[in-house]
């Protein structure tokens, strides 16, 4: 059975596809961006197979 691991990354408007793609290049996968419960800044959820 495929196993994950999760991550949160806060994600700086100026710089969100900058933070995304090398997240992704770590093998990171998107899987939501819920806002932060302060309301400053967005969150990443990410996922990838655990080795």
């Amino acid at each position: 059975m495929q196993t994950w691991e999760y991550s949160t990354v806060p994600l700086l408007i100026h710089a969100t596809k900058a933070i995304l793609d090398q997240w992704g290049a770590d093998g990171w996968e998107l899987v939501t961006v819920l806002p932060n419960p302060t309301g400053e800044q967005h969150v990443a959820y990410l996922k990838r197979p655990k080795a």
